[in-house]
């Protein structure tokens, strides 16, 4: 017999899986911002405001975050987040780290990185191409001077819009996706964008990796700004929805953990995708055809009723536009029903047995996989209509004569 789960899961979902339970991990407390704060004086310092921390774990891709976190408490506008590491061991990892990157991609590649801080990884590529491409970084605080074949935009990066306009050999994300409260929303994005060019696009991917924690305990890893916190399984969850990994490795003897990915999204998405789009562009026609018919029928004076008024044939009647002055006449086989009015249209909605000493030229009934159910009910209740229609591959067809599915 397997033992019981010793915690009382969570209503949290994890923002890299979206696992809807999480476990209790580390209830820090409040303490002030650790790398954003930026106090002047001692008094300052003392004075900060003090946030809370509150980290959960994901029991299925063991990712770690603070749901107590908000992005407005922190100023990454105003007081970028700068790492400093001049340590030879660092230097040793960028330039590894630098080199893998640069064997995938052309001899001039063009290159994008997402939050880039003050640059230097990137100018680090465009040194090592010795300026052959085109380097471009963005983020809110980017200050550094444009030039040398490196380009700044103080700005956010707009996956949908900027990877299409870029059209990128890689895309560079280094220490920002730990900042991010959806990170799994900035990289399915980047994925479709990719897509969208049709062109091969690589991202290399890097984030503190918090796997020693579990060996040794150490707390010092959990402060405000990072609002995640991966795990080299967690980090590979969340780049699987991204495209295809290429390569996960560790770096600075396990302190970070980086990936190379292929960008793209599965062939079966982007055939439902398309998929979809066709049926949007189907269904602006087939609206427009079933209106036209139905403007007609009300302009012919032929008597119609609607069999049915709320839920989907209240739908159908919104979709196709059934106002009360043209088609005024709505019944219902629920009594229930009966002295209802439909929503939004307005037309009262009478019992079925109305229509018994008031024979109809048209009956429609929304609900075609009813109709056969309703077409019986109106033959032993004594109703006539001369004509039954119902919705059917994007037009209004006879019930009785024409070819449907019903």
């Amino acid at each position: 017999m397997k033992p019981p789960i010793a915690v009382h899961p969570l209503e949290k979902p994890c923002p890299v899986c979206g696992h809807t339970l999480a476990a209790p991990f580390f209830a820090a407390g409040r303490q002030p911002l650790a790398t954003l704060g930026w106090p002047r004086s001692a008094d300052q310092a003392r004075a900060m405001p003090c946030l809370p921390l509150d980290f959960v774990q994901c029991p299925v891709c063991s990712h770690v975050w603070n749901t107590a976190f908000s992005y407005d408490s922190v100023p990454y506008r105003s007081n970028p987040n700068r790492m400093f590491n001049s340590g030879a061991i660092w230097r040793g990892h960028l330039a590894d780290t630098r080199d893998r990157l640069l064997a995938r991609l052309p001899e001039a590649p063009t290159v994008v990185e997402i939050g880039c801080g003050e640059g230097h990884f990137l100018r680090g590529l465009s040194e090592a191409r010795q300026g052959q491409g085109s380097y471009v970084g963005f983020d809110p605080n980017a200050s550094p001077e444009t030039g040398h074949g490196v380009e700044f935009q103080a700005r956010l990066f707009e996956p949908l819009s900027d990877l299409p306009a870029y059209r990128p050999d890689a895309v560079v994300i280094r220490h920002v996706l730990e900042h991010l409260t959806a990170p799994a929303e900035l990289l399915e994005q980047l994925a479709w964008a990719a897509t969208l060019t049709g062109k091969t696009c690589f991202l290399f991917a890097e984030v503190p990796c918090i796997d020693r924690v579990f060996a040794t305990d150490r707390l010092a890893d959990f402060f405000y700004e990072h609002v995640s916190h991966f795990t080299s399984h967690s980090f590979r969850a969340v780049l699987e929805r991204a495209g295809s990994v290429l390569e996960l490795a560790h770096g600075y003897d396990g302190e970070v953990v980086f990936a190379c990915v292929r960008l793209g999204v599965p062939a079966v998405c982007r055939d439902r995708a398309n998929g979809s789009a066709a049926f949007a562009r189907r269904t602006d026609a087939n609206r427009a055809r079933i209106v036209e018919r139905l403007a007609q029928l009300a302009a012919s004076g032929v008597s119609v009723a609607v069999w049915g008024g709320t839920g989907k044939a209240a739908a159908f009647i919104h979709h196709y536009r059934l106002d009360a002055q043209r088609f005024p006449l709505v019944v219902d086989s629920d009594p229930a029903k009966a002295g209802g009015f439909v929503p939004g249209t307005g037309q009262e909605i009478l019992f079925r047995d109305v229509l018994k000493t008031r024979p109809i030229d048209v009956m429609i009934i929304p609900t075609q996989w009813r109709a056969r159910d309703i077409v019986a009910e109106m033959a032993r209740e004594g109703i006539v209509a001369g004509q039954v229609l119902i919705e059917h591959d994007g037009d209004l067809v006879d019930f009785r004569q024409d070819g449907h599915p019903y």
